[in-house]
């Protein structure tokens, strides 16, 4: 599994969730098979999201078109994305 995990701050969380919501960079028609939201505990306005991919190059292609969109709202919605592509390598459910 191909997972694409992005981090950034933003101005508000219940904003960014509703553009999130409105999946403008169309994740499922990208490839997307599963995303997370997960949250700073000390910090609400701080988001972290995994997506997953089947595919490597599924991941890399969607990367390419959210810099294109980040680019657009980049200090409104959110600031200073980082993003990086991993593979699960193991897992464990306890």
């Amino acid at each position: 599994m191909i997972i694409l995990q992005i981090e950034h701050p933003v101005a508000s969380y219940e904003g960014w969730k509703k553009v999130f919501d409105s999946d403008p960079a169309g994740r499922q028609q990208n490839g997307v098979t599963r995303y997370k939201i997960l949250r700073k505990v000390d910090d609400p306005n701080y988001v972290i999201i995994d997506l997953e991919f089947d595919k490597l190059n599924e991941a890399e292609n969607f990367l390419t078109s959210l810099r294109k969109f980040w680019d657009r709202v980049e200090g409104s919605v959110m600031n200073n994305p980082v993003a990086r592509i991993t593979e699960v390598v193991e897992s464990k459910e306890y």
